[in-house]
């Protein structure tokens, strides 16, 4: 496995990873003493127990990030840039031990979690290049009278609340721009997939983070140990990944302090194919929208808008592929689908098929629980789902498929956007005309156009609607932790 497992009587458990709070450059007990387990999702098996942080946890890990604010904003930019660059290196030297935590806490196959290392360190090594490219602007003022210069500056100390799907990445896409911009952090992951987190706090400090730049709160009792931190006025910025209801509530306690937000929320994500589709490209694509991290994802198509004319063609196709994903443990070789990550997400995948049925679905494939130790549900395809379904109004989470079928391009379109959402979108078709015209027509923040993977560090990421507010990634990114500052000086050439 790696240099953080150890295997005995086919029970892997981390070995080496810290499982304290880091806080002010050190690691340490919670306040209370408590712990909470951290369990393998394949087989139930506790694998750690990680320190569960109070709100004094809390609120001293804010003043550690308060405390180093000022120093952290006035490094260099090229040495806030040596620091995540060293980590990314850091990063890519334990692929193995982070790929090995994601599986053992999340559950996905080990190849999906070298991936998301991959990805995930792409963020160090992005927002470290930003660091050093801040910009500004200077420029006369329209009435000629004066000189304008527009400066930036780090918004402040910041509180990233980062979801267990991507452990890695949701943590890197917050930490590399905060950094970068010159802000000191507070995160608070999530209590089901904390220690990769953790082990990349300890890259951090092995790479030379200053004390108070980067603190990591771990707990059960996430409103106890927000509330506070969010009411403090010396915060100012909240950034978060999650849910859409959740993440409303954060935006209300947010308002009375005027914090600055990031929100990266749910998806119910559409994939259109249309009957020019290449169908061979289009069932490749649907099976990565779909299936990567067991459909575990805010960017996971979940709505199959399938045109008339291919829908059998690609209904088949499509089954043919599902029945072919090999489930089991994410570090049994030859698996392709791991286990859901608890036993509410079984519940939930069964209820909307369930739903789904009842109202008229046909289940092609699946649609049962797989009697083995762990939370396994079976990759499941339903065709012609009915409008109605609970399953096209709610966010999957899961390895179903739902497909719907539709006449015309407008019909199409109007079903993709029947959604509070506008996360992302996917769509086949060999029609360049059609593919400019869904690209201004459908209402999502972005847009997979013959592809079913998006994601990359260099281009923005995020939402429309209740999908969310702001962008993550590229150069927006970073703008998310800087604030400008306007100055204005009298004409210097006036007499």
């Amino acid at each position: 496995m790696s240099d953080t497992t150890t295997v005995s009587d086919g029970v892997v458990t981390v070995d080496g990873v810290p499982t304290g709070l880091f806080v002010d450059g050190d690691w340490r007990q919670a306040s209370g003493g408590g712990t909470f387990p951290v369990r393998d999702p394949s087989t139930g098996t506790v694998i750690a127990e990680v320190a569960d942080a109070t709100a004094d946890d809390a609120m001293a890990a804010l003043d550690a990030a308060v405390a180093a604010q000022d120093d952290w904003a006035a490094t260099p930019p090229r040495t806030r840039y040596d620091l995540l660059r060293r980590t990314f290196d850091l990063v890519h030297e334990h692929a193995d031990d982070l790929a090995a935590l994601m599986t053992l806490e999340m559950g996905k196959p080990l190849a999906e979690s070298r991936g998301e290392v991959v990805y995930g360190a792409e963020f160090l090594r992005w927002f470290s290049e930003e660091a050093v490219r801040i910009g500004g602007d200077y420029r006369t003022n329209p009435e000629g009278t004066g000189r304008a210069i527009v400066l930036k500056r780090p918004v402040g100390p910041v509180y990233a609340i980062t979801p267990w799907n991507f452990p890695l990445a949701m943590a890197t896409r917050k930490i590399g721009p905060a950094l970068a911009a010159g802000c000191t952090v507070v995160v608070k992951p999530a209590d089901l997939t904390p220690l990769t987190t953790l082990f990349l706090a300890e890259l951090f400090r092995r790479a030379g983070l200053p004390h108070g730049v980067l603190n990591v709160v771990t707990t059960t009792d996430a409103k106890a140990v927000s509330e506070p931190v969010l009411a403090d006025p010396r915060l100012r910025k909240l950034t978060f990944t999650g849910s859409t209801p959740v993440g409303s509530a954060l935006l209300k306690q947010a308002a009375d302090n005027v914090l600055k937000t990031s929100m990266e929320l749910g998806g119910n994500a559409p994939l259109l194919v249309f009957d020019d589709a290449d169908l061979d490209r289009a069932v490749d694509a649907a099976m990565l929208a779909k299936f990567r991290n067991v459909g575990e994802a805010c960017t996971a198509a979940n709505r199959f808008f399938v045109q008339e004319g291919i829908a059998d063609a690609f209904s088949a196709a499509l089954t043919a592929r599902v029945e072919e994903l090999r489930i089991g443990r994410g570090t049994e070789d030859g698996t392709t689908l791991g286990p859901l990550i608890d036993e509410r997400a079984v519940d939930k995948a069964a209820r909307l098929v369930d739903d789904a049925v009842e109202r008229g679905a046909r289940l092609v494939t699946g649609g049962h629980r797989i009697d083995r130790p762990g939370t396994y549900y079976a990759a499941t395809v339903l065709d012609d789902v009915q409008p109605g379904s609970d399953i096209l109004s709610t966010e999957i989470f899961g390895p179903v498929v739902s497909i719907t079928r539709f006449a015309t391009e407008d019909e199409g379109i109007r079903m993709a956007n029947d959604t509070e959402f506008g996360l992302i979108a996917y769509a086949y078709t060999s029609d360049f005309a059609r593919g400019q015209r869904l690209a201004e027509r459908l209402e999502t923040g972005m847009l997979g156009l013959n592809t079913g993977v998006v994601s990359n560090a260099a281009f923005p990421f995020g939402g429309v609607k209740a999908s969310g507010l702001g962008r993550e990634g590229s150069h927006e990114g970073i703008e998310e932790y800087l604030e400008s500052v306007y100055v204005l000086t009298p004409d210097p050439f006036a007499g």
